[in-house]
């Protein structure tokens, strides 16, 4: 059974969320500090978010030039057999995300490369299996946003066409 379907976020547990999002590093002392909760209360709540599966893991972003991979582009992959596609992209460590999507395109797959010819080198094996379209990530605009549980009041409803009777 899904707990996190279950499980009731409060205020507290919604600040957590996002301090963590925002840090993952902080102590248990210092996220209680911030949260106004003591350090076990913040300690329990967050043990409880992983235990629901709200929170599935921490890790540490970090900055693909300075590692050498001076071009991030996107991959739009057509259609392919599944098992193919899913079987090239665990083989290709360049491939940070892969989606599996609806419309023309059957994937989308973000991938980090050191440079042209490199990105000519992963883009060619994709199009071995279907026609591949590419794009250049010139500047990411948002990465890595904090999500929040959605808030039902800044849901806004569809607009309804009025008709004149």
């Amino acid at each position: 059974m899904d707990m996190a379907l279950n499980i009731e976020l409060d205020a507290h547990d919604t600040r957590i969320l996002a301090e963590l999002q925002g840090d993952a590093r902080l102590t248990m002392a210092e996220l209680g500090r911030r949260v106004h909760l003591s350090q076990p209360a913040v300690t329990e709540r967050v043990r409880k978010l992983e235990a629901a599966g709200v929170i599935t893991g921490y890790r540490a972003t970090v900055d693909l030039t300075k590692l050498g991979y001076g071009i991030r582009a996107l991959i739009r992959v057509g259609r392919a057999e599944y098992a193919r596609v899913v079987k090239l992209i665990q083989q290709t460590p360049e491939c940070i995300n892969a989606y599996n999507v609806t419309g023309e395109d059957s994937w989308i797959l973000e991938i980090a490369v050191i440079d042209v010819a490199h990105l000519d080198a992963v883009v060619t094996k994709f199009c071995i299996l279907t026609e591949t379209a590419t794009s250049i990530i010139l500047n990411p605009a948002r990465e890595h946003q904090p999500m929040l549980p959605p808030q039902r009041d800044s849901v806004r409803p569809p607009i309804r066409k009025v008709i004149n009777a």
